[in-house]
């Protein structure tokens, strides 16, 4: 029996098994990996059998020499698939053991997964944090927003019961109750922007804009405001084009601006900056807010975090939604924004690709 008629023969017997065990695999495709693994371990040890039983039979091997080569053959494969059955009960265990940690309230990984059970792991203790993270933040935002609709929503109350019974103010209360009104519907908008933001259904319409026209219009915007807190607006717009939505940036400088000019002291100055460093254009936004402590640093762009315990509203607003936003709207244009302390106060950055 020459060597090609051996592996034409061994060929046709290894496809035809191992076709017959894919058909068996994809019926068993949603069973436990034990008993996938089983099958592959059987299919080949079948293979290996009838292939060496096929060329004994041609080479017309009889009695001992035929039973020996069998016999080999025989105990090889239950060899394999003893192992396979050993292998199969470790990744079982393995994945039950992942299974149960899972159903815990807290989750952690198990020690001694295999490679693609640890990834898994990894990945879901991200996912769990991430979880997590966005539970803490939605509870604080659903406490802090409702705090903040509860107070003037009880002091209109008690300004139009004044009014009903003919104690209260008939010049000043309305004008009260609009300024409320005004208030809580810029907070509603507030909440709206970002929950836009977060679902990914902001729609941004760019164009090519100039930083040193949006500045002078943000500034002209909030200069009301500054002087009547008694803040110093300085700018020193440059030419610097970008792609962008006008409105959309606009609003992200001016909670900046805003936000500088409600923490900075009566006397201080709020410095709105443009420049290019490194290929990106730079909005800077500096206040003399006295500085943020190191531990809130990270958490200032967060939803509802305002850094003070007590949560008394301002007629200016302050909900802690400003500086989310802001963030939001300037990962929308593939941007960041990051504040640090300098000098007697902070400095806020945005940073966007410039315009070719």
């Amino acid at each position: 029996m020459t060597l090609l008629e051996i592996v034409t023969v061994t060929a046709g017997l290894g496809v035809v098994v191992a076709a017959a065990g894919l058909a068996l695999m994809w019926r068993l495709r949603t069973r436990s990996i034990g008993v996938m693994l089983a099958v592959v371990v059987a299919v080949a040890v079948l293979a290996t059998v009838a292939g060496v039983a096929a060329i004994t039979m041609r080479m017309v091997i009889d009695g001992a020499a035929r039973d020996l080569v069998l016999s080999v053959v025989a105990v090889g494969g239950l060899v394999g698939l003893g192992v396979a059955f050993v292998l199969a009960r470790q990744i079982v265990a393995a994945s039950r053991r992942l299974a149960a940690a899972v159903r815990e309230p807290s989750f952690v990984a198990p020690q001694g997964l295999p490679a693609e059970l640890r990834a898994i792991a990894s990945t879901l203790e991200e996912s769990y944090a991430r979880e997590r993270a966005l539970e803490g933040a939605r509870r604080e935002l659903v406490a802090w927003v409702s705090h903040d609709l509860r107070t003037p929503l009880a002091g209109m109350r008690a300004m139009a019961e004044a009014l009903e019974d003919g104690v209260g103010d008939a010049r000043r209360y309305p004008t009260q109750i609009r300024l409320e009104v005004e208030r809580l519907s810029a907070m509603v908008d507030d909440l709206f922007e970002l929950s836009r933001i977060h679902a990914g259904s902001l729609r941004l319409n760019k164009s090519m804009i100039g930083l040193g026209d949006l500045v002078a219009d943000t500034v002209a915007g909030v200069e009301a405001l500054a002087v009547e807190k008694g803040v110093r607006l300085c700018a020193t717009p440059a030419v610097v084009a970008v792609s962008a939505d006008a409105g959309a940036l606009g609003r992200a400088l001016r909670n900046l601006v805003v936000n500088g000019i409600r923490h900075t002291p009566t006397g201080g100055t709020v410095a709105v900056n443009v420049s290019v460093e490194g290929g990106l254009a730079c909005l800077t936004v500096t206040d003399a807010c006295g500085g943020i402590p190191e531990e809130d640093l990270p958490r200032v762009f967060d939803v509802a975090f305002i850094g003070e315990k007590a949560r008394t509203p301002t007629r200016d607003g302050g909900a802690g939604l400003g500086l989310a936003i802001t963030q939001g709207l300037v990962a929308a244009h593939d941007g960041s924004v990051s504040a640090v302390n300098e000098g007697p106060g902070c400095r806020f950055e945005i940073r966007l690709p410039v315009a070719s």
